[in-house]
């Protein structure tokens, strides 16, 4: 039997979702959020630069003029962004189909967000982690809810280390810190669907990456860093952002996907492909490891993550 692969045609009209999208003003996200505005969904674009999210929006709305997209400002490096974020949207919505998490930085310089976190795992990880909790109980009462979070295959070289989290005490790598930020991404995926199973809630929470594919977040990794020759390696052989986003969108909307998937490229080494069901590391279902996020999660962001 000739194999099928699956693509946004068989996806139905959206025109009654309501879908959060971090980071929809570049890459992946922009990507994935012209997809959902193709099938009439209710798109809002949650973006740290407000200024970015209107040139993305007014570039959707050449090729989708009905398109029903709404600008909120985001900023996942900042706790009180976060909060302000979740108040805004409450107010003008009753209820929240999908959830992206999308939005992530890359191998980035050392740095601090607002509330001193190292920058990659606290945007990457605790900002969303931060966001999903207080977006949860909104989730919960929408019927056939999804939470989906965008990991990569970088999580393969992802460390946690509960002494040296957020590289407070040195030791701070780019490519190290991204993939503790990746992995840190799934042991929370996973985590948090088995709290939703445990609960009975009609909400799925799904994992996905996008293979290697040529987005901004490349745009610190300098010429001659190890780091570089990866960079190089995805220009050349990986997939542009529209095919790199159809993990993450076969996550969002599949009729079939199930709570806990991870969805990845179906090429050889999940660098490019369709979007299939695919297989995460060892050490991302270590449920010690995953409890133990939580609670460190919970620590740093002073947030009482209630499922």
């Amino acid at each position: 039997m000739k194999k099928i692969e699956w693509t946004i045609d068989e996806v139905a009209d959206l025109s009654k979702k309501i879908i959060i999208v971090t980071g929809a003003n570049v890459g992946l996200g922009f990507e994935a959020t012209k997809i959902f505005a193709s099938k009439n969904a209710t798109v809002v674009m949650a973006c740290r630069s407000l200024d970015k999210a209107k040139e993305a929006k007014q570039t959707i709305l050449l090729d989708y003029p009905n398109a029903r997209l709404d600008i909120l400002q985001l900023d996942l490096g900042s706790l009180k962004s976060i909060k302000l974020f979740v108040g805004a949207f409450e107010k003008k919505y009753e209820h929240l189909d999908i959830l992206l998490n999308n939005a992530g930085i890359m191998t980035v310089p050392y740095g601090l967000t607002e509330d001193g976190f190292e920058l990659q795992n606290g945007v990457n990880h605790l900002g969303h982690f931060a966001l999903t909790a207080q977006l949860l109980n909104l989730i919960k009462k929408t019927p056939n809810s999804r939470i989906v979070n965008v990991s990569s295959i970088a999580h393969k070289q992802g460390k946690i280390d509960f002494d040296n989290y957020l590289y407070e005490n040195g030791g701070y790598s780019k490519m190290k810190s991204y993939g503790r930020s990746k992995l840190s991404n799934l042991l929370f995926t996973y985590e948090l669907d088995r709290r939703i199973r445990d609960k009975g809630y009609d909400v799925k929470v799904l994992a996905a990456h996008p293979g290697t594919s040529s987005t901004e977040l490349g745009r610190y990794i300098k010429p001659g860093a190890s780091s570089h020759l990866f960079l190089k390696f995805a220009l050349k052989f990986g997939q542009p952002p529209y095919l790199g986003c159809l993990p993450e969108v076969r996550a969002a909307l599949d009729v079939n996907a199930q709570g806990g998937q991870y969805y990845g490229p179906n090429g050889f080494a999940e660098i490019k492909g369709f979007p299939v069901v695919v297989q995460s590391n060892k050490l991302s279902h270590d449920l010690d490891i995953a409890q133990r996020l939580w609670e460190v999660s919970e620590q740093l962001t002073k947030i009482n993550f209630i499922v």
